[in-house]
């Protein structure tokens, strides 16, 4: 993969001016690296080659165009630390078209789009937030008088890569969901191909710069499953590495909000959560540069799925979930359950005379059987020694 201590040689021009670039030391610089390198799921020594691509490899111009949705994705964008949204669009991607954090606006705005996907001919990566409405030839949906159709059709025809972020765009989100009035469309169903999904509401943006991020080292996208889903975020179920699984094992659960189990942080399976049925990497990677506790279920909410089609926006939030690997049963006891009291001194002086009783009298019934078998026995040999004194005479 390549030689860590070579590219932070002091020496070395690998890195000559990242802190002044990224505004982060070389050290911070490496664990950044090396955080998209395992959260990717790449072996030993690969940040090295992370690190070497992100600071000498050209950057990947970027266009995002944005359909139905709430932005979310891109507000989660915003929330990323390692590095900062500024950093990001300016040194590790070119962010040439993103209408909510763009300056330019109206004719301008669409002459960059244009511009960026004539000057990145067959190399650009093409990022699509939002469902694609497609009812009524998607006049529900128009961005400087084109369809959002024609336009992400337009935008992947030269693209090098296309990646739908969010729910929304992998699988209709919640747009889809009820009638579909709009008949809200995934990127894939509107262009007829796979491509790259990174579900969620909203997804972690470190699932979105891994994706880009691997791109960008080794020429080509990561591995992904019949979804589309990068293998190395949604290979997993949620309750596989949550960190509430002891409980749900032992049969701790929490049965209502408050309760002595919520407050003791037992398994929330029975509150609806939907972890046993959605894969995604939120238990492990967590949300807002806070530690891997801070997202639904480390807060102490169930998780809705909401990066799982099918689940989220479609089960009620408090509908027990169909766990996918084992069901516990239903007959678990609640979190303080009544207990019998124990036996007194006296019944079980009374239940012990009862049982010396009964296995006297077990003994006597043995005993008297043995007596009654020996006198049968005398008695047959008796009578056939009269039998045979008869024939004799």
């Amino acid at each position: 993969m390549g030689d860590m201590n070579e590219i932070f040689d002091l020496g070395s021009d690998a890195l000559h001016g990242i802190e002044q670039r990224l505004g982060m030391s070389r050290r911070d610089y490496l664990q950044f690296c090396a955080t998209l390198a395992v959260t990717m799921g790449l072996p030993k020594g690969a940040e090295a080659a992370v690190a070497k691509a992100i600071e000498t490899s050209q950057r990947p111009s970027v266009i995002w165009l944005h359909f139905q949705e709430c932005t979310g994705c891109s507000e989660s964008l915003l929330r990323a630390e390692h590095p900062t949204l500024e950093k990001l669009i300016l040194d590790v991607i070119s962010l040439d078209y993103h209408e909510t954090l763009m300056a330019a606006a109206g004719h301008q705005a669409e002459a960059a789009r244009k511009d960026a996907m004539k000057a990145h001919k067959g190399k650009y990566v093409l990022v699509v937030e939002g469902a694609i409405p497609v009812k009524d030839n998607g006049i529900f949906c128009k961005i400087g008088g084109h369809t959002a159709i024609d336009l992400v059709k337009e935008c992947a025809a030269d693209a090098a890569a296309v990646i739908a972020i969010g729910s929304c765009a992998s699988w209709g989100g919640m747009p889809s969901t009820g009638p579909n009035p709009t008949g809200a469309s995934s990127v894939a169903e509107v262009l007829g191909k796979p491509v790259v999904t990174i579900p969620g509401c909203p997804p972690n943006p470190y699932n979105f710069l891994a994706t880009v991020v691997h791109f960008l080292t080794f020429g080509k996208l990561p591995d992904v499953d019949k979804l589309g889903r990068p293998k190395f975020a949604y290979s997993r179920l949620i309750h596989e590495n949550c960190e509430r699984r002891a409980h749900f094992d032992a049969g701790r659960f929490a049965m209502e909000f408050g309760d002595a189990g919520h407050r003791q942080g037992y398994c929330l399976y029975k509150l609806g959560c939907k972890g046993p049925e959605t894969y995604a990497n939120c238990s492990t990677i967590g949300f807002g540069d806070a530690g891997e506790n801070n997202w639904p279920v480390g807060c102490g909410h169930p998780c809705i799925g909401c990066s799982e089609k099918g689940v989220g926006f479609t089960k009620p939030i408090h509908q027990v979930a169909s766990v996918i690997n084992i069901t516990p049963p239903q007959q678990y006891p609640r979190i303080v359950e009544e207990q019998g009291k124990g036996a007194s001194f006296a019944s079980a002086a009374a239940l012990a005379a009862l049982a010396g009783a009964a296995a006297g009298a077990a003994v006597m019934l043995t005993r008297n059987l043995g007596l009654s078998h020996a006198a049968e026995e005398a008695e047959r040999a008796k009578a056939e020694g009269k039998s045979k004194d008869q024939a004799q005479v």
